[in-house]
């Protein structure tokens, strides 16, 4: 019986050792040599162009490391495609969260797939710097770890229908939007502009994201003789929206939001169609002489050939770098609560789209975007500098 008490001890003590002697388990997301950052959108799909905002922040992270990170952590970026799939997106960031385990998100393509892992997101307390996908829904009610940095949606919608109203004298306008939440935002934000000038649609035409026969959609809104049409949907909704209207000799104006603005991609896969389309945009021109722009467009000649330069490429490069700038604030103390307070006091930081404020009571950071025109050979005309939506709600909260 003595012998089993003194061992009992003598293990109860060495347990009691081990305890206190084990180093300090890593903080979530990184360690003294990494930060695990995320990021999700279509690589495949019916949105695949819009996959180059993830490759846009891989070149900003590489910048990153090859300067030798962070007070000297590196970045590990982790791109995942979710197919432009809702239910995907939540399988691919589960994942990124579970298995990787992120510090945090930038971007993020696509509405409803966002909208859809929202709230799995703020349960695990992972900062979201730059949604992409640029939803109320996401930012209000505010989310302490959420941060947006490009115009919503609705804002964009109401900007570029100021422009064909107001300044192109336009007296009938149709729209074609997609049947979810992004589509729902520019049917919100177009509505909230005609409304202000006692105008309304002439037709509004919902289309599934996977519909690929719209001729009936055309037609209906070609019967309702707009002068401009507004498209609200993904690129290869986009096309062949065009490409149809072509063949039954519909020539409108059209107009549409920053996703569907690089034009060079847009000029190619419509065959030319897209010449003339007037767009909202949320980053400088690709072929600005701005300093940063110049430097993020000769790092990707260096680093990444194979990719072509334009807006949605530059998106992503836009949506890493205020968390960069947060972490280099911060410091080597590295945490979830610190990085938060320092993008709570970014006030008018701009890199290379519009400027970004953001506070404690409010992460919606910009209600501002530019006005290009598609010209010859996918170039780009500035028809219009930052301008912003005077008739935003979300300003009054």
């Amino acid at each position: 019986m003595k012998l089993n008490r003194w061992m009992g001890f003598i293990t109860i003590s060495l347990l009691s050792l081990i305890v206190f002697t084990m180093p300090a388990v890593a903080a979530k997301g990184f360690d003294d040599k990494e930060i695990r950052i995320g990021q999700f959108g279509p690589l495949t799909g019916p949105a695949a162009p819009w996959g180059a905002v993830l490759r846009g922040s891989a070149l900003a992270f590489q910048l990153v490391n090859d300067s030798g990170g962070i007070h000297g952590r590196k970045i590990k970026y982790l791109m995942r495609d979710d197919q432009y799939n809702p239910a995907q997106t939540v399988t691919v960031v589960k994942e990124l969260v579970e298995k990787q385990d992120i510090f945090a998100l930038v971007g993020g393509v696509a509405g409803a797939g966002s909208v859809a892992a929202k709230e799995y997101i703020s349960q695990n307390k992972i900062i979201w710097v730059g949604p992409t996908a640029s939803s109320r829904e996401l930012v209000f009610p505010l989310d302490p770890s959420l941060f947006l940095l490009t115009p919503l949606y609705e804002d964009e919608a109401s900007i570029v229908t100021k422009y064909l109203v107001e300044t192109l004298k336009v007296k009938k306008i149709g729209l074609l939007y997609q049947n979810d939440s992004y589509g729902n935002a520019g049917l919100t934000g177009v509505k909230q502009r005609l409304a202000k000038h006692k105008m309304e649609l002439v037709a509004e035409i919902p289309v599934e994201p996977t519909e690929r026969d719209l001729a009936s959609h055309i037609m209906k809104m070609k019967n309702a003789q707009p002068e401009a049409v507004i498209l609200w949907v993904a690129p290869t909704t986009a096309v062949i929206s065009l490409k149809t209207a072509a063949t039954m000799g519909f020539k409108p104006q059209w107009a549409a939001g920053n996703p569907l603005a690089d034009y060079p991609m847009m000029y190619k896969i419509s065959g030319g169609l897209w010449e003339g389309v007037i767009n909202t945009a949320i980053v400088e021109p690709p072929d600005s002489t701005l300093p940063l722009v110049v430097k993020y467009k000769e790092a990707a000649k260096k680093y990444m050939p194979e990719e072509r330069w334009g807006l949605f490429f530059m998106a992503g490069l836009l949506v890493a770098d205020p968390l960069v700038e947060a972490f280099r604030r911060v410091g080597k103390k590295l945490s979830t609560e610190a990085v938060v307070k320092e993008l709570n006091s970014m006030k008018n930081y701009k890199t290379i789209g519009p400027s970004i404020t953001w506070n404690k009571n409010l992460h919606q950071g910009v209600d501002s975007a530019m006005i290009w025109k598609c010209g010859p050979n996918g170039s780009t005309i500035v028809l219009q500098d930052w301008t912003s939506n005077e008739l935003a709600t979300w300003k009054k909260k």
